[in-house]
């Protein structure tokens, strides 16, 4: 499992959307639709990894504020039946990316 493969993907993925699902929690779901475009932007062009954020340096978390809420976001692997984990996360085949956009309260 190479972890340069693993940040690559989640880049990529988080960039464009494309190569698994983006999900939000209901309490994004609920914010005016301007709040939710604007979110989902922010999430694709965010590149603050630190130590404190990204300690596997995967690039599967970050946080940002937005019209006074804190937002979070999270990339976890699944296999391609969303049953299990993935047991390879750098192999696109065999993963399905799950990216969830939450409010901070709702961690």
């Amino acid at each position: 499992m190479s972890k340069n493969r693993i940040r690559e993907l989640n880049d990529a993925f988080r960039r464009t959307f494309r190569g698994g699902r983006v999900m939000m929690t209901s309490g994004v779901y609920e914010l005016p639709d301007c709040v939710k475009a604007e979110a989902l932007v922010q999430l694709t062009k965010f590149s603050e990894f630190s130590a404190d954020n990204d300690p596997h340096d995967e690039h599967d978390f970050g946080s940002f504020n937005l019209v006074g809420r804190k937002f979070f976001w999270k990339i976890d692997y699944y296999d391609k039946d969303l049953v299990n984990g993935s047991e390879d996360p750098s192999d696109p085949e065999r993963t399905m990316r799950v990216l969830t956009l939450m409010l901070a309260v709702e961690y």
